[in-house]
């Protein structure tokens, strides 16, 4: 298991853990110990800036490139009275480098196999399988291979002699 994985699996261990969250800091990451982390966790370029907030939850086989950030969208407001409950991003999704994943009130959740492209800003949830990209983050398109439900077919264009 890589050095930066095996470093936030351990951030939570009762005598270690000042250390391994010093250790990660090294690396620019901030993955405080309240986050909850299923197993699997892929972290690309040693998450370098990576800075996830307390109340997050990242499924099994989540994949976290350089830059990624979850947090809230109303960091002026003491987080007693914020609106934002959580972010979840379930199994299998994959935020890609500079990725911003900021809640406004309530869940955001991203869904299992979701695509965050890089240097996104997601601000709502979304479905299983998406694919999202652009400041603000709008869906451009499904995954293939079974990461979700399958775009609609192409349609064939008809034959010039007027038969399919």
């Amino acid at each position: 298991m890589p050095l930066v994985a095996t470093l936030i699996r351990h951030r939570r261990h009762r005598l270690l853990g000042r250390l391994v969250q010093e250790a990660l800091a090294l690396y620019g990451m901030e993955v405080p110990a309240a986050c909850e982390i299923g197993p699997g966790l892929v972290v690309f370029h040693r998450g370098f800036g990576t800075v996830l907030h307390p109340y997050t939850t990242l499924g099994a086989g989540v994949t976290l490139y350089n830059g990624v950030t979850i947090g809230r969208a109303d960091p002026w407001v003491p987080q007693e009275e914020s609106a934002m409950r959580r972010v979840v991003v379930e199994d299998g999704a994959v935020l890609c480098a500079g990725a911003k994943v900021v809640c406004k009130e309530g869940v955001l959740t991203v869904g299992a196999g979701t695509v965050v492209g890089a240097n996104a800003v997601l601000t709502r949830s979304t479905g299983p399988g998406e694919i999202w990209a652009g400041a603000p983050a709008r869906k451009v398109g499904m995954r293939a291979g079974g990461q979700g439900p399958s775009p609609a077919p192409a349609r064939r264009a008809p034959s010039p002699s007027g038969t399919p």
